[in-house]
């Protein structure tokens, strides 16, 4: 069992009741002789296998409302059971926009009826309609069960706006999380700017329109004494301004994606749409700081900024493709490739699933720990799995790991004590 919320790492017998851990002990016994003849008793036999806190992803697309065609809250839900996700926060970016009351009820029950057991927290839109010219009521959102607001997919161009946003964010308690682009900067870019994108004669994005946005919220961030979330940061110097603000105590979170960390823009080579994501896969040099920056603490959360697309969006020219990839089931075995390699801990790579996120979001989950909420991801290391995209549980199956062979296998996925996921194979 790892947790990282506990500093606990080893062999342990993990007893829940009533959907809680009930205790956490060493395990000196086999758990059946430690509790004879339980009546009702169920025991999961995880010897051999990782035991530890079930996931959260901060940064989901599950596109219901409006999008369905692309992914629902059943089939998102179902692929985040799949990759040992217990919770998720689904983005704003729907059709309506969830930018008020009604939408995020509609959600919450939807994922209620219709969800595979997984948590889902909707987080709110910044502004109405995702226009960047009026704030939607933050209280509203926050009481109808918004865990966070963000126009994600959208920049907040206007600094006023992102200065009252974060004044109320503090007031509410709920993080703001920005989508750091400028877009004047970024144009009609379709991949990072650098000799790649000019060698493949597409248009660039610098790395200056994520760096400018980041530092200009951190700085609104100081000025507010605001909850600010940095969302999928990509480039070297976004990461450097995040570790000088965290130095200064500024109250500033972030998070990077598995395919920020493993991937750079050379995968662009051959014009594959599902390596088309924005902000864009960067240089080399991006990578290598985005993984210091998740050694460090500088980078608190993986997040998987699963954005599902159809192949109406993806099977077209390169620069006419939408953005994004799937990401939920093919998370946690992405980024264990960095354990593999020696690059992070796989207590690391732990923390920044559960006890990160929870803590950059105020949630009561991502521990192990007494009294908790038992929600668990249970893995097979020593597993291996090729990624076939048609046996995927999302909807959409736009992923740029489609016939890769990855090691580290969730086999099973419990919330709140009950199964909600187990492997056939």
């Amino acid at each position: 069992m790892i947790d990282p919320s506990s500093n606990l790492d080893g062999i342990y017998n993990i007893y829940i009741m009533g959907g809680r851990i009930a205790s956490v002990k060493e395990a000196e016994k086999d758990a059946t002789e430690l509790v004879p003849g339980a009546p009702g008793l169920e025991i999961i036999d995880a010897a051999g296998l990782l035991v530890t806190p079930g996931f959260i992803d901060a940064h989901t697309h599950l596109r219901e409302p409006g999008f369905e065609y692309k992914e629902t809250i059943k089939t998102g839900t179902m692929a985040a059971a799949a990759g040992g996700f217990t919770t998720i926060l689904c983005m704003a970016n729907t059709k309506p926009v969830n930018d008020n009351e009604s939408v995020t009820r509609y959600i919450l029950d939807k994922a209620q009826r219709e969800g595979s057991g997984v948590s889902v927290l909707p987080i709110g839109a910044v502004s109405h309609g995702q226009k960047g010219e009026r704030l939607t009521e933050m209280a509203e959102l926050k009481a109808a069960g918004c865990a966070a607001v963000s126009d994600d997919g959208v920049p907040i161009t206007d600094g006023g706006l992102m200065r009252r946003a974060l004044e109320y964010s503090k007031i509410f308690n709920m993080p703001v999380i920005t989508h750091a682009e400028d877009p004047h900067l970024a144009g009609s870019g379709v991949m990072n700017e650098g000799a790649v994108s000019t060698k493949l004669g597409l248009k660039g994005i610098p790395n200056a329109a994520e760096d400018i946005i980041v530092a200009r919220d951190i700085a609104l961030a100081e000025l507010t004494g605001g909850r600010l979330h940095v969302a999928h940061v990509s480039t070297r110097g976004a990461v450097e301004l995040i570790r000088m603000a965290k130095r200064q105590s500024i109250n500033v979170t972030a998070e990077a994606t598995p395919h920020h960390l493993t991937l750079t823009h050379d995968s662009v080579f051959g014009y594959d749409t599902n390596t088309k994501m924005n902000p864009p896969l960067r240089a080399w040099e991006d990578v290598e700081a985005l993984r210091a920056g998740l050694k460090d603490g500088t980078i608190d959360c993986i997040a998987t900024d699963h954005a599902p697309q159809s192949t109406i969006e993806k099977d077209v020219e390169f620069d006419k493709a939408s953005n994004g990839i799937i990401g939920l089931e093919t998370a946690f075995s992405v980024v264990y490739e960095l354990a593999q390699e020696g690059i992070l801990e796989l207590n690391q790579i732990i923390k920044a699933l559960t006890i990160n996120p929870a803590k950059a979001f105020s949630l009561d989950k991502g521990s192990l720990r007494v009294g908790s909420s038992a929600d668990i991801a249970i893995i097979d290391l020593n597993k291996t799995w090729k990624v076939e995209p048609r046996e995927l549980k999302s909807k959409s199956k736009n992923t740029p790991y489609g016939g890769r062979t990855l090691k580290g296998v969730v086999v099973s996925t419990i919330v709140n004590g009950k199964v909600i996921f187990e492997r056939k194979s």
